[in-house]
């Protein structure tokens, strides 16, 4: 479902938005199911999950996406491919996927035991 102030993504059935803290009241229309949205992927990824985002955006295999960028890179300049690279890091938001913790959500250590 998306934020009514913010227009931002959250869990579905949310009492609060996690970014900016609104609540959300009443009829919140969720995202139409055709529309996608490119973002870094969680689940999929060797760097930053940017390939694999590209890859689940596109419905194509993750390989062949890392294949392309590096070929890409390496035709195009290195300082080219890998400044696109880190802005595309920067700019996608990372999509968490369902029962994988992302790092708003994980432990920040070992839980102290109790005495």
């Amino acid at each position: 479902m998306i934020c009514r102030n913010c227009n931002r993504d959250i869990a579905e059935y949310s009492n609060y938005c996690y970014f900016c803290g609104t609540q959300q009241t009443g009829v919140v229309t969720p995202r139409p199911a055709g529309a996608k949205r490119l973002t870094r992927s969680a689940t999929d990824k060797k760097l930053a999950g940017v390939c694999g985002g590209l890859a689940e955006y596109f419905d194509a295999d993750p390989g062949i996406v890392r294949i392309l960028a590096a070929l890409a890179t390496i035709g195009s300049g290195l300082v080219f491919g890998v400044l696109t690279y880190i802005v595309a890091w920067c700019v996608l938001p990372i999509r968490s996927a369902p029962g994988v913790a992302t790092p708003a959500s994980a432990t920040t250590g070992p839980a102290a035991p109790a005495h």
